[in-house]
């Protein structure tokens, strides 16, 4: 282009993002006047619950290999309470993982358990909430 001897790294940067951006579009518009669509693969890696589970196991079962991941961490506090998100066969090994749980996570777990067991008490007839409870007061026992 003119005058890109001119530009600093930035913007040659910003401008090449933009380029691409503008060919990857011009291809996906050819591809869809030819009648076919590009067609995106499988994400690559495992989802987000199978990397979580992954680390809980890792945890349990080889310590010496496993490593702190804030975010593996954040999604187990975020969903311990779904039974079809983490298992009933690994909530026993996210109850033992909690046990270390210390700061402003413990802190917050809790709270988050005894709002559900609050909730529980409202919708007696719900079994989806009455387990998430069973789940919440097994927590507030561990960490009280």
């Amino acid at each position: 282009m003119e005058g890109e001897e001119d530009l600093s790294p930035e913007e040659r940067r910003v401008l090449e993002r933009k380029m691409k951006k503008i060919l990857k579009k011009e291809e996906k518009k050819r591809l869809q006047a030819e009648g076919q669509t590009s067609s995106r693969s499988a994400p690559a890696g495992p989802t987000a619950p199978q990397q979580a589970l992954d680390y809980l196991t890792c945890w349990a079962e080889n310590r010496q290999e496993w490593k702190f991941q804030k975010t593996r961490q954040t999604w187990l506090l975020q969903h311990m309470f779904n039974s079809e998100k983490i298992p009933d066969e690994k909530f026993s090994v996210l109850l033992q993982y909690l046990e270390g749980l210390c700061g402003a996570a413990k802190d917050t777990t809790v709270q988050k358990a005894l709002v559900l067991v609050q909730e529980s008490g409202e919708a007696q007839e719900d079994r989806d909430v009455q387990q998430r409870a069973h789940r919440a007061k097994e927590v507030i026992q561990l960490l009280s």
